[in-house]
């Protein structure tokens, strides 16, 4: 594995969000001295917060999976994610409405699940769960290590048995249709194919392999953090801080100082100047390309993922119908996806996530309240409305969600409303993120992987990239991780796995103790 040359005493990370705190972490645990500077005025980059009128929003994912993948970074400086922050796993994980009246609560532990689908589908359908439950495992042993939690120098790397594998299991097949292999009823072939979404990709276009998402939702585990997903960055920036690292809020890079191929010093808006041997840029890649005033080589530009429009609801009531994640399938499905990336348009019979975050922590919000959160996937502003537009078809756009929300089953939804915040392409766009849209850079076959843009630059022997927008990928797993593989590639390794480290946990566990368990280049 490559790694920057030179001496990395001292290191400067640019962004607390999840990628760049993991690495903060990970960094403080081989030996480097470590400052993180934040534009804003604390801790989580996209997993933020905002108060309003008394209630506490999460401006960001609202899904945890894998947490021990964030007990990796705490045990990198002697510390513990269950330390921290108290979990709960979720039972269910999701429940999914669908548009025939019908529902099915998505278990993560198998004989649950399996019970679950029978009473749903049939005794064939839970046979076929039984299947597609062992090859999501397979599918999930044969990538983690070698393609997802890796740091690619080439795509020959690529070259392995494990990629045998991968494609024995199908994984370079089609999702859709994979899933279809195993389960024939229509709505539950969407419960396991809509994590595609999260990658930028429909199911119908989707490799098969990123049903790695699939397995990591309804197989691995959901959890919720007390105090809502906040709570995970704000943990990790504390432990950053008793480990010795040196927080900045408030604290906007203007310049990175270069000289002979290396950055010397970052330079902040305030005109403080931070003498550095190693630099890792966890902003969005517009914005380090900027920093770094070169663009990357590629054959073609990059592609996007489709945005979201988020509506947060203060109420005064709530519904029985809602678990704390829920996911309310339209009718229609390839039309869609087709109106999401191709055509442009706004979801003609859309599909919400809702998610009801006081359902396991009503202190967030005040006393008899509630509050709920609404996702609805839109084009991009590259395919669809550009971002200015957006400023008069958000309130319109808000209007049709909320009578949406009626017809389906939430009545009384828009009188229930006491505060609200909503958050659309125009927001996200000025944010700084590419194409209005907050889930980056798509997964596409060709910017997966090594082909995904690489997080060395080359040129500058001492710059790290770190983000949704490098590898792995987009989502909280991944961006953990790439904060890792960041950091790695100034250590020159990860280091053991602490001796206390315990098999990870499944959603189906009742402790709350979870368990540690780019072929372009900047020119």
């Amino acid at each position: 594995m490559k790694r920057v040359s030179g001496p990395t005493d001292h290191v400067v990370v640019v962004g607390a969000g999840l990628s760049g705190l993991a690495c903060a972490l990970h960094l403080l645990g081989a030996g480097r001295r470590v400052t993180v500077v934040e534009r804003d005025t604390g801790p989580g980059g996209r997993a933020g917060r905002v108060r309003l009128g008394g209630y506490e929003m999460d401006t960001g994912p609202t899904v945890l999976t894998m947490p021990h993948l964030a007990d990796e970074a705490f045990a990198a400086v002697g510390d513990s994610l269950h330390r921290r922050v108290e979990l709960t796993a979720l039972d269910p994980a999701y429940r999914a409405c669908f548009a025939d009246g019908s529902s099915l609560d998505v278990h993560t532990d198998g004989e649950a699940m399996e019970a679950e689908v029978r009473r749903f589908a049939g005794p064939a359908a839970a046979a076929g769960y039984r299947e597609l439950r062992q090859w999501l495992e397979r599918l999930y042993r044969a990538q983690m290590r070698r393609f997802i939690d890796t740091n690619f120098d080439s795509p020959f790397q690529l070259l392995h048995p494990d990629l045998a594998r991968l494609a024995a299991l199908g994984g370079f097949g089609r999702l859709d249709g994979r899933i279809g292999r195993f389960i024939a009823d229509d709505r539950l072939r969407r419960v396991f194919s809509f994590q595609s979404l999260y990658a930028g990709v429909a199911p119908a276009r989707a490799l098969a392999a990123y049903a790695v998402i699939a397995y990591m939702d309804t197989v691995a585990g959901v959890w919720f953090p007390k105090g809502g997903m906040h709570a995970l960055p704000r943990a990790m920036a504390d432990a950053a801080a008793e480990a010795g690292a040196d927080l900045r809020w408030t604290a906007e890079v203007s310049a990175l100082e270069r000289s002979a191929g290396r950055v010397r010093a970052v330079r902040l808006a305030s005109g403080e100047r931070i003498p550095c041997d190693a630099v890792v840029l966890t902003c969005e890649l517009p914005a380090a390309y900027e920093l770094l005033g070169r663009r990357p080589r590629r054959p073609a530009r990059l592609r996007h993922s489709p945005s979201a429009v988020i509506l947060h609801a203060g109420t005064d009531r709530t519904w029985p119908h809602l678990a704390h994640h829920t996911i309310s399938f339209g009718a229609a499905w390839e039309r869609t996806f087709d109106e999401l990336t191709r055509t442009g348009e706004l979801m003609s019979d859309p599909s919400l996530l809702i998610t009801r975050p006081t359902a396991h922590d009503p202190a967030l919000a005040p006393p008899g309240r509630h509050l709920h959160y609404v996702l609805a996937p839109c084009p991009n502003t590259v395919v669809g409305p550009a971002a200015a537009t957006w400023r008069d078809l958000g309130p319109r756009y808000r209007d049709r969600l909320v009578g949406e929300l009626e017809r389906r089953g939430m009545d009384g939804f828009a009188d229930s409303v006491q505060e609200e915040l909503l958050v659309t392409p125009l927001d996200w766009a000025a944010q700084g993120h590419s194409a209005g849209s907050p889930f980056s850079v798509s997964h596409t076959f060709a910017q997966t992987g090594p082909f995904r843009p690489r997080n060395l630059v080359r040129g500058l022997d001492n710059v790290v990239l770190a983000g949704c927008g490098t590898t792995p990928g987009v989502g909280v797993p991944t961006v953990l991780i790439s904060g890792k593989l960041a950091a790695a590639r100034v250590t020159g390794g990860t280091g053991p796995r602490p001796a206390r480290a315990r098999p990870p946990l499944t959603a189906a566990d009742p402790s709350p103790v979870p368990a540690p368990a780019g072929a372009d280049e900047p020119s």
